[in-house]
């Protein structure tokens, strides 16, 4: 079962016959996608992304390389990708204070921390909107503070183009330091 991919269709209000239809597709196929039962194609799971304005490689994050999986499992690494309105759209290994299903379509001030948005946060989406804006990469320490401390992230952030060339949002890298 896909629910992260159930509970994007119900954030975004729509039904299943909603989204079939915006990736063309029969909803009795789509419904299948989403309980899990069949895998898209690389160009229905495109289809479907594209209605839902996520990245469609999330169709097939269970099934990532063993090598990769196992090297940054469990490591201070983060890898994650956002839209042009800084939305995720993919992330791998995401970082402790919040889970997987709560991050796909959310900007990073709309995600449910132990804190509010806090300076860290809004540093971070600053780097994004200025490497989207720029199309240069950028790598820069940002601290996030938290009940215990603060913690230091060394973020790299780079543009993310479609096919033709146009940006169309950014990919980051994240590596907790230690204190």
């Amino acid at each position: 079962m896909r629910r992260w991919l159930i509970k994007l269709r119900k954030e975004q209000q729509l039904t299943q016959q909603q989204i079939a239809a915006g990736a063309h597709i029969d909803r009795a196929y789509y419904a299948q996608i989403e309980n899990g039962t069949r895998n898209p194609s690389m160009t229905v799971a495109s289809r479907i992304a594209s209605y839902l304005h996520i990245n469609p490689s999330l169709f097939y994050s269970e099934h990532l390389s063993e090598p990769f999986e196992t090297a940054l499992a469990n490591s201070p690494m983060t890898i994650a990708h956002c839209d042009l309105e800084l939305r995720y759209t993919w992330m791998f290994n995401p970082y402790p204070h919040f889970r997987m299903d709560t991050v796909i379509g959310k900007r990073d001030d709309e995600l449910d921390h132990e804190l509010d948005p806090n300076e860290g946060t809004w540093k971070l989406m600053q780097l994004k909107k200025q490497v989207i804006t720029e199309g240069m990469s950028v790598r820069t320490i940002i601290p996030f503070p938290l009940p215990d401390g603060s913690v230091r992230y060394d973020v790299f952030c780079q543009p993310i183009y479609d096919s033709d060339g146009r940006i169309i949002g950014a990919a980051t890298a994240s590596l907790e330091l230690q204190s």
